[in-house]
């Protein structure tokens, strides 16, 4: 289906903190570049059409103070909406509201940078137990998915749904756990904390047990 670890290198992870009105929030940021114009993107991205040919349904309206639902999954309102470079929205999920911002940069020879930015007010207990690949990983088969469907517009989530679970796709989320490990370290994070909270988000999306050290 695609090469897990050079999926996993085209991407940049950042850990972060911003502060908000309400307080302090932790901000994950993750970029890929994809050989595809910008409207192309923009149109991958905000199309309720395209959107689940890569990601999830979605209902509801995509439009400036409009509300969208993605099945079995998180929904909100859209914030801000500058097409085709950028677009805000809340992320509604569990009775906990983060926001999202996706921006997109024309690149030469036709590439289009993606970038997203999960911010969220994350209890100090939750981020020791999980870290940023708690929602890092997640957002990491997001943009594989659309690097698969950018490259042949076909609608790639049947498939990816029996690839999750296959060997190489528990490779793929072990490895973007480690990923997410490392950008936790070099945000501040204490190695060895850093590397507990990966473990525990490893098992939770491969369903491996923990290891019991550091290899």
């Amino acid at each position: 289906m695609i090469d897990v670890v050079h999926q996993i290198n085209a991407v940049e992870r950042r850990v972060g903190s911003r502060t908000l009105a309400a307080g302090e929030a932790r901000v994950v940021t993750v970029s890929q570049t994809y050989h595809a114009s910008l409207d192309d993107v923009w149109d991958a991205c905000t199309n309720p059409e395209r959107i689940p040919r890569w990601f999830l349904p979605v209902s509801g309206e995509l439009r400036l103070g409009g509300r969208y639902q993605l099945e079995g999954n998180a929904g909100g309102t859209v914030e801000r909406c500058e097409p085709p470079h950028s677009f805000a929205a809340t992320w509604e999920f569990g009775g906990e509201v983060s926001w999202i911002e996706v921006r997109l940069t024309a690149e030469a020879d036709d590439r289009t940078r993606f970038q997203l930015e999960h911010v969220a007010h994350v209890d100090d207990q939750r981020w020791a137990q999980f870290g940023p690949g708690a929602v890092g990983v997640g957002w990491d088969m997001g943009l594989m998915g659309l690097a698969l469907h950018l490259s042949s517009g076909a609608d790639v989530t049947a498939e990816g749904a029996a690839w999750v679970v296959s060997e190489a796709g528990r490779r793929f989320a072990t490895l973007s756990s480690e990923r997410w490990c490392a950008a936790s370290i070099a945000a501040g994070t204490a190695e060895a904390d850093a590397w507990a909270a990966a473990q525990r988000t490893t098992a939770f999306y491969t369903g491996i047990p923990e290891p019991q050290s550091q290899p």
